[in-house]
């Protein structure tokens, strides 16, 4: 290795955000499993603490670490519907102003009033898990294109890839209740129309965060 390559700054590409991203959520699913069965009991905190590992790690290196973490997601968490993070106002701002972000805003509301509509939709596992996992291909959106410059490029096209296969899954719920007859012709085109035009709009962003990756640092096999 010359002097030159070890003084590379370490940038992760895609794919190991995503399985950071991904650690992140078995992380997540296991400490609320946790918290869940342990609610009650008096220990509570010590029990879960060893079961996630937490009372091993060195504390100076944890804070660092969770710091950075957070740091990656705190777009997400403010699509989600959390506290608003200070430090991200103005690009969310500057995303809500975006075609892509009025398109999910409108996917939602009618959603919403389909719901209000229809109260036993409410109790449909389908139409659930529309409603669900179109809100989460707009909160990845959002957690994806609300940086700047320094933003990475590679966390950036993981939240993206996120974002895909929500609106996949979310197409998936709209055609399970079209088969069922949950959904009519007319309402499934809308929400077809609606989420292709999210859809195509992601991997057009993909296609062009990936190119500018390969300029700024060349293909991973390089």
């Amino acid at each position: 290795m010359s002097e030159d390559d070890s003084e590379m700054p370490d940038v992760w590409d895609e794919y190991q955000w995503e399985r950071f991203l991904q650690q992140q959520d078995r992380n997540t699913e296991k400490y609320f499993g946790l918290l869940e069965e342990y609610l009650d009991h008096p220990e509570r905190d010590e029990i879960i603490s060893r079961a996630m590992g937490w009372e091993d790690f060195d504390a100076e290196q944890d804070n660092e670490w969770v710091e950075e973490a957070e740091g990656h997601c705190e777009e997400e968490l403010l699509a989600l519907g959390g506290d608003e993070v200070d430090s991200v106002e103005g690009e969310f701002d500057e995303f809500s102003k975006s075609p892509i972000y009025r398109d999910t805003i409108k996917l939602h509301a009618w959603i919403n009033s389909w719901f209000e509509r229809d109260g036993s939709l409410k109790d449909h596992p389908e139409a659930n898990r529309l409603a669900t996992r179109s809100a989460v291909c707009g909160a990845k959106l959002a957690a994806a294109l609300c940086g700047d410059d320094s933003t990475e490029l590679g966390m950036t096209i993981a939240y993206l890839k996120r974002g895909l296969k929500a609106a996949n899954d979310a197409l998936d719920a709209g055609l399970k209740l079209l088969a069922e007859g949950r959904m009519t012709a007319r309402q499934h085109g809308f929400l077809k129309r609606q989420l292709f035009k999210v859809r195509n709009r992601i991997v057009d962003l993909m296609s062009e965060y990936r190119s500018e990756w390969h300029r700024r640092y060349g293909s991973l096999n390089d």
